[in-house]
């Protein structure tokens, strides 16, 4: 006090200018420089055959139609042929052949988007279904602030009076609640509460998985349905499709809203291909799900991107997209540096109308259980041609589903030519696998799985 009693009155008003000016330099930091906000949403077992603006004749899917229509709608992307190789893939923005140690397990080493994007200063939510790793901590362990999930902890229902768990701690519900809504109510708090700085909800949705059963929408709705053996029929997964679709028109909805919808930047995605319980109408012909199938069927999946702030021009896009993309491209968008260690390749520029670093080919080292199943599938392959280790090759453009493999020691002219191309990326990948991890892997030269004595004991389904 004695000290202000000296001050002149030119320097006492100087001092009070720059305590007004304290608050707006105290916030300076990587999020006050207002950087997009991020939502990613995994559909569960959704391939590319389930969306309208995709050609889909089968299903409703407006929010969706809307969002690619107004957006960057890619037509060649490819994930693993089940959820959580993807899952692992998706977050650590690397091939499973470095990190994948078994089905349903994230490596506790491993660093994830959520980790970098936090250390850039966003927030950062996850909701929906989880199945990396039981532990209590496992989300927050891997980045993310908060989290409401699904097969977290343990697996109770997840549709009808379902079981979630709020940063780790157990809830269950039972007058007839629907996990679906109870999750997308958490996104849309999340959402609201960060509204004021930018943040990062990953939302790996549990619809459109089976069990196959009536949604609140769905005219023989029961909300004393309990646990998810009841009412099942695929009859019901045209439903959940639109149910789904209406969740992320729910989320839009909530961004527009808050004023938030220009400067999100929305990713849309499946995780692997529909279950093969499944026949859709797609382009004019029947089309099975192919969800466990090293073949389009099983990794071909929507990929939907807006931004209305950056894509000026909507654009349908065919470039080589990989799960292992979305790492670098959801980091470059929000100013953080990745790691050097990295299998993706960020697509952002494409989302700009510019040609970027197209893809010239795509890698898949698939070992989903690490039990029962054992086996390696390992491939490369680019628009037309498909490349297995140990020399099953495929032509892509008269063989989509890969059901009559040509002896890659027969071939000529281009498709030889190709050949030796993808058998350089291959080698490339020769040795990647630490070893650590590798422990009694067989490695099968064919696509899919061979049927095992053992194959079906205590096999997960997800």
């Amino acid at each position: 006090m004695r000290l202000l009693h000296k001050l002149t009155a030119p320097a006492i008003a100087i001092a009070a200018f720059c305590t007004a000016l304290c608050p707006l330099f105290a916030d300076e930091s990587p999020i006050s420089k207002r950087g997009p906000n991020i939502i990613l949403i995994m559909a569960d077992d959704f391939g590319f055959e389930c969306v309208g603006a995709n050609g889909s004749e089968s299903y409703k899917t407006p929010h969706l139609d809307k969002l690619a229509g107004g957006g960057v709608r890619f037509t060649h992307c490819h994930v693993q042929p089940l959820c959580t190789p993807t899952r692992v893939q998706l977050m650590t923005g690397q091939y499973n052949i470095r990190n994948y140690l078994n089905f349903g397990t994230l490596p506790r080493q491993e660093t994830t988007f959520a980790q970098l994007l936090k250390k850039g200063g966003y927030a950062t939510g996850i909701c929906g279904k989880w199945q990396l790793g039981r532990e209590v901590d496992s989300p927050q362990h891997f980045g993310f602030d908060e989290s409401c999930l699904w097969q977290h902890t343990r697996r109770p229902p997840r549709y009808a009076n379902p079981g979630l768990e709020y940063n780790g701690v157990e809830k269950d519900f039972r007058n007839g609640e629907y996990g679906p809504t109870l999750v997308n109510d958490f996104a849309l708090d999340f959402v609201t509460r960060h509204k004021d700085h930018p943040f990062l909800l990953y939302y790996p949705m549990a619809l459109t998985h089976d069990p196959f059963q009536p949604t609140p929408d769905s005219a023989d709705w029961d909300p004393k349905t309990m646990g998810e053996k009841a009412m099942q029929n695929p009859k019901y997964f045209a439903d959940m499709v639109a149910y789904m679709d209406k969740m992320v028109g729910r989320l839009l909805a909530k961004l527009d809203e808050l004023k938030l919808r220009e400067n999100t930047l929305v990713i849309f995605l499946g995780d692997n291909g529909t279950s093969s319980a499944i026949t859709s109408r797609f382009q004019g012909q029947n089309y099975r799900g192919g969800k466990g199938s090293m073949n389009e069927r099983g990794t071909h999946v929507p990929l939907i991107v807006s931004w209305p702030a950056q894509i000026k021009k909507p654009a349908v896009n065919d470039n080589l997209i990989s799960s292992t993309d979305i790492l670098p491209t959801i980091c470059a968008a929000g100013g953080v540096t990745t790691p050097e260690q990295i299998d993706g390749v960020s697509f952002l520029p494409q989302l700009h109308g510019e040609v970027g670093r197209p893809r010239e080919w795509l890698y898949t080292w698939y070992s989903p259980r690490q039990g029962g199943d054992q086996a390696v599938r390992e491939c490369a392959f680019d628009r037309h041609y498909k490349l297995y280790r140990g020399g099953m090759f495929f032509d892509l453009q008269t063989d989509p589903f890969e059901a009559s493999p040509v002896d890659v020691k027969t071939l000529t002219g281009e498709a030889k030519t190709a050949a030796a191309k993808l058998q350089t990326v291959l080698d490339q990948f020769t040795g990647a696998r630490p070893k650590e991890l590798d422990g009694a892997v067989k490695t099968n030269a064919g696509g899919d799985t061979p049927k095992k004595k053992n194959q079906g004991k205590k096999k997960t389904k997800e």
